[in-house]
């Protein structure tokens, strides 16, 4: 029978889950992070989805978890290990991350921050310097140098910024952030107003930090970018030299497969 490994990356908004093998990960789901979720009823959404993914769910190994949600970590712990029969293995406790983490305070470093960062020096070995930036609830800056992770720059995220629009004043409303143009231009309704100031004052915050952050690298350094808002980056601007929505679940594929499996 193949084997598999289960990819969890928990994140305060969306839950991301995969399935990999030693060489790929082979499918993904995005899925809302639920308050009133239980062990159970997490167990069963597993279930759920390794049947849509065809893969039985005796066959994995293991779940590779990167999580900034601790409420989640025992409650995730318990689905896999009642509902797989597999240990559930978190980053960076279970599963060490093999880069130098010059944090003052090393604790306080997101797990998927540093997931994300580890992925972005496996892939891409040859570049000094790197910056990864990932659009969640939060956009981070991300930078390494050699095998260090130097530390980051931390944004509120395009759906937070939306939130907080509409929930902060009284006429504003709560819009998606599709748009069509490829410039800023006086816009004549507020839906479309609120879509090119936050779309592209995304772009011009993105390009003007990278700018700044790369100034400080030693070159040459490349620019990755992972998160759903990442792409709509990508259409508008040359500031990432790649766009690699999987980022932080080939992470985990990799700390498993290729750093830490006995």
């Amino acid at each position: 029978m193949q084997t598999h490994l289960l990819l969890c990356d928990i994140g305060n908004t969306t839950l991301k889950i995969g399935v990999a093998d030693e060489k790929r990960v082979l499918t993904s789901y995005c899925l809302p992070v639920q308050n009133e979720e239980t062990a159970d009823s997490f167990g069963f959404t597993l279930l759920s989805l390794l049947t849509h993914a065809r893969v039985a769910p005796d066959s994995i190994l293991a779940a590779a978890i990167s999580s900034v949600v601790p409420r989640m970590d025992s409650l995730v712990r318990e689905a896999v290990s009642r509902y797989l029969d597999c240990p559930a293995l978190f980053a960076p406790h279970d599963l060490p991350i093999p880069l130098e983490n010059r944090y003052d305070r090393p604790e306080e470093v997101g797990a998927d921050r540093l997931v994300g960062a580890f992925a972005a020096r496996r892939l891409f070995p040859a570049p000094q310097s790197l910056i990864v930036v990932d659009y969640g609830t939060a956009v981070t800056f991300d930078c390494v140098s050699g095998q260090a992770y130097l530390g980051g720059l931390i944004f509120p995220g395009p759906a937070t910024a939306v939130a907080a629009l509409a929930a902060n004043t009284s006429r504003l409303p709560t819009v998606n952030l599709d748009i069509r143009a490829q410039e800023p231009a006086p816009c004549r309704d507020t839906a479309t107003s609120i879509r090119h100031g936050l779309v592209f004052g995304f772009v011009c915050v993105t390009e003007g930090l990278v700018k700044r952050l790369k100034d400080q690298m030693s070159a040459p350094t490349k620019v990755l970018a992972t998160g759903g808002f990442s792409q709509a980056i990508a259409r508008l601007s040359t500031v990432f030299d790649a766009v690699l929505p999987a980022l932080l679940l080939d992470g985990l594929r990799l700390l498993y497969f290729e750093e830490n499996k006995s």
